[in-house]
């Protein structure tokens, strides 16, 4: 068998989340079907992660098999685009080792999170509308906190099948972009709903009602009940999924 990474794009409005769910239709869905009418053959993918409901991707990275190898990746990369829908847009195909896993394989994770402090009408799809003054320096204060765990039960999402909460948090901040207030956070792995959880209880800190020492409180106690409210997922976005080199047949293919 042949494996292949395939690196893709997708507006989550429309879509209940990456993976396929009985309830809606998932992005996975839509590029198993896509791919599957193209090669000819049942071709499941596995994804880097799991979005949920709403939630972008600028890139998330999958992989699938073919018995028979694929000369030009390029055609492959334009006939999924002609049929998929346009909300889901293919960026590249590559070829990796037999043994690549997308999801097992990757070393880092990206997201980024979008929140606009006055009204826009422009932003709503993609920003949290979050009127008034926040302190982001007391936010980015606790981000800090956050680089000295491992253990985030409490911005997990409760009876979940995860086998450990433990993750490695290698980046974590806010900044000003064109008018909106962005937090980047990087790290190994996350959990489900973490993401929102964490910047829902950010925004606690930025309205006074939490310290930064008092998110040690929060993290400590493991209890999903201790932190802020998460916020909704239009404004959340996976940016970047990385991978060891030596996964890749050609080193021309290595991203990010």
């Amino acid at each position: 068998m042949y494996r292949y990474f395939i690196y893709l794009s997708y507006n989550g409005k429309n879509y209940c989340g990456w993976q396929v769910q009985p309830n809606g239709t998932s992005v996975q869905e839509c590029l198993e079907k896509a791919l599957s009418t193209l090669l000819r053959r049942e071709t499941p993918v596995v994804g880097a992660g799991r979005t949920d409901a709403g939630v972008h991707a600028r890139l998330m990275v999958a992989h699938f098999d073919s018995p028979e190898q694929i000369d030009d990746l390029e055609q492959l990369v334009f006939k999924l685009n002609r049929i998929l829908p346009k909300d889901i847009a293919i960026n590249r195909i590559v070829a990796v080792v037999p043994e690549a896993h997308a999801r097992f394989d990757a070393v880092s994770r990206t997201y980024k999170y979008y929140i606009s402090t006055q009204k826009d009408p422009f932003n709503f799809d993609f920003a949290y509308q979050s009127p008034g003054l926040l302190d982001f320096d007391a936010m980015n204060r606790a981000c800090h906190v956050l680089f000295e765990y491992t253990d985030f039960t409490s911005f997990s999402k409760l009876h979940t099948d995860a086998k450990t909460n433990l993750c490695l948090i290698k980046e974590a901040g806010w900044e000003l972009e064109n008018g909106l207030w962005v937090f980047t956070i990087s790290a190994n792995r996350f959990l489900r709903n973490m993401v929102r959880a964490i910047v829902g209880t950010m925004l606690e800190i930025g309205r006074g009602k939490l310290t930064p020492d008092g998110l040690r409180k929060v993290i400590e106690a493991k209890d999903r009940g201790r932190a802020g409210m998460s916020v909704p997922g239009h404004a959340l976005f996976l940016v970047d999924v990385t991978y060891p080199e030596h996964l890749f047949l050609h080193k021309t293919d290595l991203c990010g």
